[in-house]
């Protein structure tokens, strides 16, 4: 007779332990529960269980400091941690000292079962690493949203990895924070980080600035110059706005990263490259590639892992701990404490921020300098943002030309071009809005004339006046399900 896996429970809140019991027991596991550490660590040393479940905050004990003591003596037994602090931190130490997966609570209950099914499949064997020493009062990303949490267990596994990352996410969302938090929570922190911004940086002067140049190698060449890649030697290197770099320099840097290794502008000698690259962008590659500004061949190389960074607007639950964080800092520098009316913070949430967390930092350590109130109110916080407010406000109706004329048109496009103007010009974006407008109208354009010809593509091309080939292209990209009706 098959004996059935055992799950330990270690977890100090009882509706946790009686709803994880019920139900790993209804999917034909075996449970045991309990409130401490100390006992759940006596059944580990007695060998008895399958597979630990594991809160971090006990009474007896860090649930943390338990996973490198489990795995050195139980090295094939899957631990999984929970936790309802929800930092990156936790994200992190949970990954280094070798659990197998870390689960912020709240959790899905149907994510938890799968995790625990696929532990037990593929036990984790993974000896634990030393702690990071990162200070947990300055913690580089903040936020509990669902979005948030996702970003830390992905920076978590890839911490014990030198895999190349690829950041996307628009200005101001926090992608250098991330860049950054890979570097100082994974295995080469103790090396440099460097960074280089494509879009700050004279066109003919990238390739001397990421290689370095020698003594004579062109006109002010007077000394030998260390480019990025030798100064990140051992560490990371991020390449911030990628998608900014010409397309010379994309092709030295794809040789970069199939050989190897580099020379520097005027040299000889191939030097090694060493560093992890993090590269990040704001920018569509996949448009940049179509209109021919990109190397499809050096995206591959770099999205080995993309990580998709959400805006503010995604997770308007994160704005509160960001404000206070911000006020927070403000004050630490120097800046009068603040705190804001619950009214603001609600307004706070509503805004829909296009600078993101850079522009809501900004507007904290302005308030913070220039209000003299110590609490920060709604109407302060309104007139802060009544131009925005008045942008996206929509025009009297009095203005309005009558509907289902082609002046009712125009004036609708010429709203949304502007609105899409405004937050890139808010935002400190140049070069991205005529793709941001071409996406915007040329899929809904794609669904209605696919829908006029009952999905028939070949009519469709013909009254787009495109080719069939480049319709199905487009249909692929904007990812439109395409149904043929008939009669």
């Amino acid at each position: 007779m098959t004996t059935l896996p055992t799950i330990l429970i270690a977890d100090d809140d009882r509706s946790i332990r009686t709803v994880l019991t019920q139900a790993l027991g209804r999917s034909g596991y075996q449970v045991r529960t309990t409130s401490s550490a100390a006992t759940l660590w006596r059944w580990v040393e007695d060998g008895e269980g399958d597979l630990v479940i594991t809160d971090v905050v006990m009474p007896d004990e860090n649930g943390l400091d338990l996973v490198p003591r489990i795995k050195r003596i139980r090295p094939e037994m899957p631990v999984l941690v929970m936790s309802a602090q929800s930092t990156i931190l936790t994200a992190v130490q949970s990954t280094q000292r070798g659990a197998f997966e870390y689960l912020p609570k709240p959790f899905d209950l149907g994510e938890l079962l799968a995790i625990v099914d696929r532990a037990l499949k593929q036990p984790a064997m993974q000896a634990p690493a030393e702690p990071s020493g990162a200070p947990e009062d300055n913690l580089p990303l903040i936020g509990r949203s669902a979005a948030m949490q996702e970003i830390y267990r992905v920076i978590a596994r890839l911490t014990t990895t030198d895999l190349t990352v690829m950041i996307t996410g628009e200005s101001g969302s926090g992608k250098e924070l991330v860049a950054r938090a890979l570097h100082d929570y994974g295995r080469r922190r103790q090396g440099p980080f460097v960074a280089i911004n494509m879009a700050a940086i004279p066109r003919e002067l990238i390739e001397s600035e990421l290689f370095g140049h020698e003594r004579g190698a062109f006109t002010g060449a007077a000394n030998r110059h260390v480019g990025r890649f030798e100064q990140a030697a051992g560490g990371t290197l991020f390449l911030d706005e990628i998608g900014d770099m010409p397309p010379e320099a994309q092709t030295r840097l794809l040789r970069v990263l199939q050989e190897g290794e580099f020379t520097t502008v005027g040299g000889r000698q191939p030097i090694r490259a060493n560093a992890r690259i993090v590269a990040a962008t704001h920018r569509d590659l996949r448009v940049l590639i179509r209109s021919g500004q990109f190397r499809e061949d050096l995206f591959y190389r770099l999205n080995v892992v993309p990580i998709r960074l959400p805006s503010l607007r995604e997770r308007p639950g994160d704005i509160p701990l960001l404000a206070q964080h911000f006020l927070n800092r403000a004050q630490a520098e120097g800046l009068p404490s603040k705190t804001l009316a619950p009214e603001a913070m609600v307004r706070l949430s509503q805004y829909r921020w296009p600078g993101n967390v850079r522009e809501l930092e900004n507007l904290m350590r302005r308030l913070s300098a220039l209000v003299p109130q110590s609490t920060i109110s709604e109407e302060i916080i309104e007139a802060e943002l009544s131009d925005r407010a008045v942008e996206d406000a929509p025009p009297p109706a009095g203005a309005e030309p009558p509907p289902d004329t082609p002046q009712a048109l125009e004036r609708v496009i010429e709203r949304h071009v502007a609105r899409l103007m405004t937050e890139a010009r808010e935002a400190g974006e140049d070069g991205v809005l005529y793709d941001r407008v071409l996406a915007a109208f040329e899929a809904p354009l794609i669904r209605l004339v696919l829908g006029e010809t009952r999905g028939n593509q070949i009519r469709a091309a013909a009254l787009l006046g495109l080719n069939r080939n480049t319709l199905r292209k487009k249909i692929r990209e904007h990812e439109i399900g395409v149904t043929r009706r008939v009669g």
